[in-house]
């Protein structure tokens, strides 16, 4: 939805990984493979957010105190600008409102659930054993594919786990020590049909 808003896909794409991890310092390369576009694109983009003050250009021999490419050129999140608040607030708005997206197609697409803890990274819990847990009757190809899809979308790695209710009830009875770390976490039940 906020590609729309932003007239560009790439400058989009760009603006969520720099405020995913508004300290990284990013090369013109590392932004291609992680947006997946063309160069020239990443370029004319971060063009038109340095001109809006949005990322600066940064020395990273300044930042890190070691020895830097000096053709390489870096840059980082502006934190100082104006606009910063109001970009991040959209963009954690827009990142709510994929994930709500996401766990609705998890729950249509991917069998009989029967229940999804959301924790880890979801949370901003970084030490969780997993990022999602699913007990259900799992259509476990289709499932893989949502999940993969919206890593992609993410940036990022999503550590999940399936377990048939069979499985988790047997774990639970035995007070499985993974089971039991699921539920003392940051957790939230986006889906809960077990009654827990």
């Amino acid at each position: 939805m906020l590609e729309h808003l932003f007239g560009s896909k790439t400058r989009y794409k760009m603006l969520r990984t720099f405020f995913r991890e508004p300290a990284k310092i990013f090369y013109v390369r590392e932004l291609t493979r992680a947006l997946e576009t063309q160069i020239n694109a990443v370029r004319r983009e971060l063009a038109l957010l340095l001109e809006a003050g949005i990322v600066v250009e940064t020395d990273v021999q300044q930042q890190t105190g070691v020895e830097a490419n000096t053709r390489k050129k870096y840059y980082k999140l502006n934190t100082a600008s104006l606009l910063y608040p109001e970009l991040q607030s959209l963009l954690i708005k827009d990142v709510m409102m994929s994930e709500q997206e996401f766990l609705q197609e998890l729950e249509q697409k991917g069998g009989d659930i029967q229940l999804i803890l959301v924790c880890g990274m979801f949370m901003g819990v970084q030490d969780a054993p997993s990022d999602l847990f699913i007990v259900g009757q799992i259509k476990e190809r289709a499932m893989t594919k949502l999940i993969s899809d919206y890593e992609r979308e993410l940036g990022s790695p999503i550590r999940y786990t399936f377990m048939t209710e069979q499985e988790f009830a047997d774990r639970r009875h035995i007070m499985d020590r993974f089971v039991f770390s699921m539920f003392e976490t940051k957790h939230v039940k986006a889906v809960n049909k077990l009654g827990l």
